[in-house]
């Protein structure tokens, strides 16, 4: 089977009647936009988010939490466009997995990827997760289901976010070490101490995890190479394996997955925003 059409623990749908759902690429993605609002959206759409949802709603970890939710939420048929009431309040790891989800699971090869989005705040690169998805022709393209919606006005197409907007992870590494981008350009644009080469060294980890079938939260990691807060410089030899990460094929990732400094442990930390530092089991 193709690696990339097989679910993982995290965006396996169950037992979801996929023979209901487009198989379209955009026509997925426009259907996610309208069963998620992301968690800082409420304001800017006028709905006032409830705190219960707000702060628990986008630590689900897995494609079947998330639908549950939905169908908790409301009977409606998931092809159908919901009120924000009714929706899943999550982050852009959210949209990205279901989206991908949905893609794997109607035959679209999909993978969830990290790294940092130049078309929210100018001159910032903003900490973002979007999907990456396979043409028939056997080329790779990028898609945002999050900017789908009236208000983001993004000068392209959603479903084709042109690489220079949109850095995966490995390119932000690159272009912070060769030093053709100030490392204080990337994180989180509106806290400070989210910021830097540390925090780029913790999306191009957390985006080899989602290569290798392990699709974390934004705000998961593990020590050496994936702290949650800013940690120590790495060795040489630590620098050596993170600039190999940065440019490794999909078959030399899986190799590199697979090294103990990079691969996350059965227990992890999870720093969530509203909820604090937590330890997490995964499966």
């Amino acid at each position: 089977m193709d690696t990339w059409l097989k679910q993982t623990p995290y965006s396996g749908p169950g037992g979801l009647d996929t023979g209901v759902l487009p198989r379209d690429p955009g026509e997925l993605a426009r259907l996610v936009r309208g069963l998620v609002i992301h968690r800082g959206e409420g304001e800017p759409l006028g709905y006032e988010i409830p705190p219960e949802r707000l702060h628990h709603d986008a630590e689900s970890r897995y494609v079947t939490e998330i639908l549950r939710i939905l169908r908790a939420r409301s009977n409606r048929p998931l092809t159908e466009a919901r009120p924000y009431e009714e929706r899943f309040v999550g982050t852009c790891r959210d949209f990205a997995l279901l989206h991908v989800s949905l893609l794997r699971a109607t035959g679209t090869p999909a993978r969830v990827r990290g790294g940092f989005a130049t078309y929210f705040v100018d001159g910032f690169h903003e900490d973002h997760w979007i999907t990456e998805y396979r043409l028939p022709d056997g080329t790779w393209r990028l898609a945002d289901p999050q900017v789908m919606r009236p208000g983001h006005e993004v000068d392209f197409d959603p479903l084709d976010v042109p690489r220079n907007r949109f850095l995966v992870a490995g390119e932000a590494w690159r272009a912070v070490r060769g030093g053709a981008a100030d490392p204080a350009t990337f994180g989180l644009s509106w806290d400070e101490s989210l910021r830097g080469a540390w925090f780029v060294r913790h999306s191009l980890v957390l985006d080899l995890a989602c290569r290798g079938g392990v699709e974390t939260l934004p705000w998961d990691g593990w020590l050496p190479l994936a702290g949650v807060e800013e940690p120590g410089s790495p060795s040489a030899d630590e620098l050596a394996l993170l600039d190999a990460v940065a440019v490794a094929t999909d078959d030399e990732a899986g190799r590199l997955f697979e090294d103990p400094r990079l691969t996350p442990p059965r227990e992890i930390l999870s720093l969530a925003p509203y909820l604090g530092l937590r330890k997490v089991t995964l499966p």
